[in-house]
């Protein structure tokens, strides 16, 4: 799937099937559900998911609970736009899709 397809899904506000919990987040919160996407990657673990978690946090304005995610994920604080950022971060976890 590439970006263009997977903002189809957001334009038609249709979930797509078989992507992972975090990347479904990143549907949620540009589908305007920022809780809905902050409970999804609440119960996750994994690095990507504290990512999305900081750029959620950032989204938010909440600096310093972004940092914080920020550093559980291992990266550095963003600092482009949010939403290049968020482009970013589905690029990423689009090419990890099978």
């Amino acid at each position: 799937m590439t970006i263009e397809e997977f903002k189809t899904y957001i334009d038609q506000q249709k979930r797509p099937e078989g992507i992972d919990t975090v990347l479904l987040a990143l549907w949620e919160v540009k589908s305007g559900n920022w809780g809905q996407a902050h409970r999804i990657v609440q119960n996750e673990s994994s690095r990507m998911a504290a990512r999305v978690h900081a750029y959620l946090h950032r989204v938010e304005g909440d600096e310093a609970n972004a940092g914080y995610w920020y550093s559980c994920a291992g990266v550095s604080v963003a600092k482009n736009r949010p939403d290049e950022e968020w482009e970013e971060i589905v690029n990423d976890l689009l090419s990890r899709l099978p």
